[in-house]
């Protein structure tokens, strides 16, 4: 089932979930390594190119994320504890400010020196502000700060997740790994 429903999250917010998680884990990682490249290196201007393509890439998914949650119905919380069903949610919130925040932070670190970020040689995004080194370098430290904050949280959510399989047995987990049958009486 490719929709979501009131006790399962469907395929496509599944797919959606999973991909963007690796992706990030995966872009962490990748500017964690580039940051340390010595100019000769090989990967110096390869490895900022693959990563600016790939956080415009996410950009896009990211839009179609929030327009297909916006188009969906949201699963119901599994816990009676009001709380934690308000501070996971709260989270989540965090976790799409933080992308938001990332996105823009590296657009602006792309475009500091006044050049637009080409994606995959495919096509371009142009540098909409004029260049600026000290834009550059505040959004430098945004994006780090934000990067770290990101994935600490992600270590967390994981965590939480795992928390919800183990000790609580509930099927937190095994609904973002597959769909689970719907609620009698539920519309597909």
């Amino acid at each position: 089932m490719p929709n979501n429903s009131l006790s399962s999250y469907g395929w496509v917010s599944i797919t959606l979930h999973w991909l963007m998680a690796l992706s990030f884990i995966g872009l962490y990682a990748l500017g964690w390594w580039m940051v340390e490249l010595d100019y000769y290196d090989g990967w110096y201007h390869r490895a900022p190119d693959i990563h600016k393509s790939i956080g415009i890439s996410l950009a896009a998914l990211m839009l179609l994320r929030l327009l297909w949650n916006h188009s969906q119905p949201r699963p119901q919380d599994l816990s009676d504890h009001a709380r934690l069903n308000h501070l996971a949610h709260i989270i989540h919130n965090v976790f799409y400010l933080l992308v938001l925040i990332l996105l823009v932070s590296g657009y602006l670190i792309s475009t500091a020196k006044g050049k637009g970020i080409a994606v995959f040689e495919l096509f371009s995004i142009p540098a909409i502000f004029a260049g600026s080194d000290e834009r550059g370098e505040l959004a430098g430290d945004i994006h780090e700060v934000s990067a770290h904050v990101f994935i600490t949280l992600a270590v967390l959510h994981a965590v939480a997740a795992l928390k919800h399989h183990f000790l609580d047995r509930d099927i937190t987990l095994i609904r973002m790994l597959k769909p689970t049958h719907r609620n009698r009486g539920e519309q597909p």
